[in-house]
């Protein structure tokens, strides 16, 4: 575990250098990371949702595309396109901006659902699909996505299996007083340099070192109660999927490895199941007109499943 939490010391100092006061969020990018998912902030303009994508990026010797998603967006603008080369007579494969290590899909929510479409096999088998050929992404590969929640003009909400990709959903929130002084200040006068302080070979070696981190099967087990519990919530038409239970444990091996332990703890669990659970669930019509009610159904599910006896995580 040490590897892996010296990976995420070194990448976390970085970004803090640019992204002020955000130190929850930035763990579950970086955790997102780790565990070779996907992220959707989910805020207002203005709130550091671009510059931590950027940042993250700039922390890492790899390579970043930003896609401005718009209406008139088509799927082949993100995947590529084949053209015929006059001089050779021959087709040729023009790769899209989807052939990189960490891509910024920057509005998601302002493409059409066809154009979402497009980065459903990107994000969950790691390849694209052009005109029956298949071209393999270089890993690790994620998709940091935005949207404003509040902007419903000219936009398509995300469907339930573009959520289901996100393996966390979080959002930035305002800054305290001080912590907006300080963005102020620093802002105005010149931007923080963040140069690369990790390969991607680094990534790669923190990524394989989670596989390392031991759940006993009292947690297994409780992550299964987690994920039933929400299927029965009087609130919820349909409740979290068996992927949502494995996304569930391997963020929360993500917050034993940055907390320096190879064993998860039930309090893992419970600080990953708000951002990894509340965007997968499809409440009534009556419950979704409540501000934020996807994270209250969460959390009373977990004050309804029994926690496993804390007697038996000693780290063995």
């Amino acid at each position: 575990m040490n590897g892996v939490y010296f990976v995420y010391e070194k990448l976390k100092k970085n970004i803090e250098k640019a992204v002020v006061g955000k130190s929850d969020v930035v763990d579950l990018a970086i955790i997102t990371l780790f565990c070779g998912g996907h992220l959707l902030i989910d805020d207002v303009p203005g709130t550091g949702k671009t510059l931590l994508a950027k940042t993250l990026a700039a922390s890492i010797d790899c390579s970043f595309k930003r896609i401005q998603f718009t209406p008139d967006l088509l799927p082949a603008d993100l995947t590529g396109v084949n053209y015929f080369d006059m001089k050779n007579s021959t087709f040729a494969f023009i790769p899209g901006p989807v052939f990189t290590n960490i891509l910024l899909a920057d509005e998601i929510n302002r493409a059409t659902p066809k154009t979402q479409a497009g980065l459903l096999e990107c994000m969950e088998e790691r390849q694209v699909t052009v005109e029956g050929k298949t071209y393999p992404l270089e890993s690790p590969f994620m998709v940091i996505a935005t949207q404003n929640p509040i902007d419903s003009m000219g936009t398509f909400p995300l469907p339930e299996a573009q959520l289901d990709r996100f393996l966390v959903r979080t959002s930035m929130g305002y800054p305290a007083r001080a912590e907006s002084n300080r963005i102020i200040r620093n802002n105005s006068a010149y931007r923080p340099e963040v140069n690369a302080v990790l390969s991607k070979r680094d990534v790669l070696a923190a990524a394989e070192g989670l596989n390392d981190v031991f759940a006993h099967d009292d947690i297994i087990d409780y992550v299964s109660a987690i994920i039933e519990e929400t299927r029965q919530h009087g609130e919820v038409l349909l409740g979290a999927s068996p992927r949502a239970g494995i996304h569930l444990l391997k963020v929360a091996k993500g917050y034993a490895a940055i907390s320096g332990r190879n064993y998860v703890l039930p309090d893992d669990v419970k600080k990953a199941a708000v951002p990894v659970l509340a965007h997968r669930l499809m409440l009534t019509s009556a419950a979704r007109v409540k501000s934020a009610m996807d994270v209250a159904v969460v959390r009373e599910v977990l004050q309804r499943v029994p926690v496993p006896t804390e007697s038996v995580f000693d780290g063995r």
